[in-house]
Order: C-alpha cells, then sequence, then structure tokens
C-alpha cells in the first residue's frame, strides 16, 4: 500500500518560513508523477499550492507565488515546500499527493497521508 507521509509544519509568526516535507513510500510511481502540495483551512476547500513535475517543472497558485517553492529529490522519494513570508491566510492543514484533478481529491489515490498543520499567527 502506497503511504504518504508530512511533516514540518507547526505554529510560526507572520513572515516566518517553514520547510514541509513528504515521503512517498513507493520510489517508483513516485519518479514518474508530477507531485503537488495541497493544503485545506478550516471550513474551506481543499487547495492545489504548488506541483512539480518529475523533470523539475513547477506551478504554483497565484497567493504564493514568490513566496513558496516546490522541490523534489527522487532519490529520497520526497518532495518538499519551501514557505517563506508566511501570512495568516497559509494557516491550513498541508498534504502532499500526485497530481489530481479535483475530481478525485475525495477518493485519491493513493489516500490522503495525515497532512501536517501550518499556522500562521502572532
Amino acid at each position: 500500500q502506497v503511504q504518504l507521509v508530512e511533516s514540518g509544519g507547526g505554529l510560526v509568526q507572520p513572515g516566518g518560513s517553514l520547510r514541509l516535507s513528504c515521503t512517498y513510500s513507493s520510489g517508483s510511481i513516485f519518479r514518474i508523477n508530477t507531485m503537488a502540495w495541497y493544503r485545506q483551512a478550516p471550513g474551506k476547500q481543499r487547495e492545489l499550492v504548488a506541483s512539480i513535475t518529475s523533470s523539475g517543472n513547477t506551478k504554483y497558485t497565484d497567493s504564493v507565488k514568490g513566496r513558496f517553492t516546490i522541490s523534489r529529490d527522487n532519490a529520497k522519494n520526497t518532495v518538499y515546500l519551501q514557505m517563506n513570508s508566511l501570512k495568516p491566510a497559509d494557516t491550513a492543514v498541508y498534504y502532499c499527493n500526485r497530481e489530481l484533478p479535483p475530481r478525485d481529491w475525495g477518493t485519491p489515490w493513493p489516500s490522503w497521508g495525515q497532512g501536517t498543520q501550518v499556522t500562521v499567527s502572532s
């Protein structure tokens, strides 16, 4: 069973930084897939934040452009999200997974991991 394990969240003041990590248990699948970070704030729908192809091409949602950087280490089956200049609006549970269309977010494969909580507050 493929598993996703996110880590690195925490409480940070506005303007601070965090680096999230996500480890993917199936290397062969990880390496060929576009990987993505998603987030879900209380009472809001899940949102795709950033994605990275197997060759390293990246995309970001407008609200994080210039502040967040997604990267991947295929040798370690790990994808990262460096988050700088954090804002209270970035507060959410962050998840990683393959890049999936919204229609698949309810029952994705692989299943969502436990996520990692990011709280931006003074």
